[in-house]
């Protein structure tokens, strides 16, 4: 497995398409919800790719938000989400926040997630909420420089 920062239209394009399949026709949230103004290559977020034997099929951004890394759009592929491609993907966010300076990362997880976010040090922040149509709640870690 091999993740890679996006830093050309056609891997972004390939994210674009995990996510679509993923939140828009899986998990029902509307198209015009998914993607947003940090959908560019642009600096405001990064974006990154999993490979699982040369095939894309997962991906998340984190951006910089006051003073937190705020991951986002985390998903994968359903036919893979069993080989610890997950925590590959927030490493690889979470690498990309310390580079960047900072000391604390947040995201906002669907509650189905949050075993998974815990076991990778995340602390519940708040009580449900609902984000586009789905129960989520605020996840925070604090980053350890290495």
């Amino acid at each position: 497995m091999e993740l890679k920062v996006i830093t050309e239209d056609n891997d972004l394009k390939k994210a674009f398409h995990i996510r679509k399949e993923v939140f828009v026709e899986e998990q029902g949230v509307l198209l015009e919800d998914e993607f947003d103004e940090f959908d560019t290559l642009d600096g405001q977020c990064e974006h990154v790719l999993v490979y699982y034997k040369e095939q894309p099929v997962g991906t998340g951004r984190v951006r910089v938000l006051d003073s937190f890394g705020k991951l986002e759009r985390i998903c994968i592929l359903e036919p893979f989400r069993k080989f610890g491609i997950g925590k590959i993907i927030i490493n690889g966010l979470e690498e990309i926040a310390e580079e960047k300076g900072l000391t604390q990362v947040k995201l906002h997880g669907q509650t189905q997630a949050e075993g998974f976010y815990k076991k990778l040090g995340y602390r519940t922040s708040s009580d449900i909420f609902m984000e586009d149509g789905i129960p989520h709640i605020l996840m925070l870690k604090e980053l350890t420089t290495k």
